[in-house]
């Protein structure tokens, strides 16, 4: 059985992809929560990670590392960890890959933490032009492939990957259009996502880095999280 190495829920948008992806595929794995660390000196994600960085899977003998790499061996088991046709399936890896390198405004504003709410100072260009890329690769996936998911009828590693945009819409209010709003609020309904919001919601450990990111970009207007 697979080990998921995974951190904070509240937090870890790289943790998730994977996590989220096994579960709606119905792929046994063992859940292995290592928070991050609270001070420098505390925990060493190396005991598991060649990088020190989560996401990382074991599987007997082989340790694999980042999101993507992790998404590429679980389909070498499972292929309908993408879709079946050919032209789907192009169309698929292609956006994975743009989400995994891109994105990078929308990324460093609004870092994944799903137990607040947020109130933005500005949208400017960069990020803007971000949701603009968004919206366009959603509305072509769902007309080309007809839905309800990005690349056909059924979840594949393309929803995965896009899974925490749909967390971060959520939290900063993102202005989307109507499309993209429901596709987003479709991933965050599924019972997966469900899990990890709750579970994000009840941990109580907070990492500086990333809370300090909120008072960088925004403000501060609701926080759900357990204290």
């Amino acid at each position: 059985m697979y080990a998921l190495y995974i951190a904070n829920k509240n937090y870890s948008s790289w943790s998730l992809r994977p996590w989220v992806l096994l579960k709606m595929l119905g792929i046994e794995f063992e859940e292995r929560f290592v928070p991050f660390p609270q001070h420098q000196d505390d925990g060493d994600f190396h005991r598991f990670s060649p990088t020190g960085l989560v996401p990382c899977l074991v599987d007997g003998e082989r340790t694999v590392w980042d999101s993507l790499a992790i998404t590429e061996y679980v389909a070498e088991d499972y292929p309908q960890v993408w879709p079946d046709d050919r032209s789907a399936r192009a169309w698929a890896r292609s956006a994975v890959a743009e989400m995994h390198s891109g994105y990078t405004a929308l990324r460093t504003i609004c870092g994944m933490t799903i137990g607040v709410r947020v109130r933005l100072n500005e949208i400017g260009p960069a990020l803007q032009a971000d949701l603009d890329r968004l919206e366009q690769v959603w509305r072509v996936g769902l007309s080309r492939f007809g839905g309800p998911y990005l690349a056909g009828d059924r979840f594949t590693a393309v929803d995965a990957f896009f899974c925490p945009v749909a967390f971060r819409i959520q939290t900063y209010g993102l202005p989307l259009g109507e499309q993209a709003l429901d596709y987003a609020a479709r991933l965050r309904a599924l019972a997966p996502m469900r899990e990890w919001y709750e579970a994000g919601l009840a941990e109580t450990l907070r990492d500086a880095p990333h809370d300090a990111e909120i008072a960088q970009f925004g403000v501060l207007t609701e926080d759900l999280r357990a204290t």
